[in-house]
C-alpha cells in the first residue's frame, strides 16, 4: 500500500498504518501505544507525521466529530458516514443513507460541485444502553479537553 502511494516504507509508517487498521477510529494517542508496543521507543510526534503522511496520500481518513479529538480509519474511498455514542463517544461506521455518492442532495448548493457529504448520527450505543451502575470505558474515547 505504501509503495502504491510512493511512500517509502518504513518500520514507523508499516507500524501506524497496521495500527488503524487494527483500531478503526483510534486517536492518536491510542494510534502510539500500540506502535510502541510494537516497535518500543517512538514519540508521540514521529506518530503525527506518519498519520500526516498516510492521510495525504490517502490511505488513512481523519474524521474529527464535534467535541472529539481526531480520529483516524482505514475505510478510505467510499463516501460512508459515522454514529457517535453521546455517553462513551465509541464511534461505528454507518454506509451512504441513501443513493450514491455524495449520498445527500443539498437544498442549495450554492454552486459548488458537491462531491462528498459528512453526516454524523448520534445517539446512544448498545453498551451504553445497558442498564448499569457506570458506562462502560472504550479505549479509543479521549476527553477533547485533555
Amino acid at each position: 500500500m505504501l509503495r502504491e502511494a510512493d511512500l517509502r516504507v518504513t518500520r514507523p509508517r508499516v507500524a501506524v498504518l497496521t495500527a488503524v487498521h487494527d483500531l478503526p477510529h483510534a486517536d492518536t494517542g491510542s494510534i502510539a501505544e500500540a506502535v510502541r508496543r510494537d516497535l518500543g521507543e517512538v514519540s508521540l510526534q514521529a506518530v503525527y507525521d506518519v498519520l500526516r503522511a498516510l492521510t495525504e496520500a490517502g490511505l488513512v481518513r481523519r474524521i474529527q466529530p464535534a467535541g472529539s479529538v481526531a480520529r483516524y480509519e482505514s475505510r478510505v474511498g467510499d463516501n460512508h458516514h459515522h454514529v457517535v455514542c453521546r455517553i462513551c463517544g465509541s464511534i461505528a461506521d454507518v454506509d451512504c443513507a441513501v443513493g450514491a455518492a455524495p449520498c445527500l442532495s443539498p437544498s442549495d448548493d450554492h454552486g459548488y460541485s458537491i462531491d462528498e457529504a459528512e453526516v454524523v448520527f448520534r445517539g446512544t450505543c448498545p453498551d451504553c444502553s445497558r442498564p448499569s451502575v457506570t458506562p462502560p470505558t472504550h479505549p479509543a474515547r479521549k476527553d477533547p479537553d485533555a
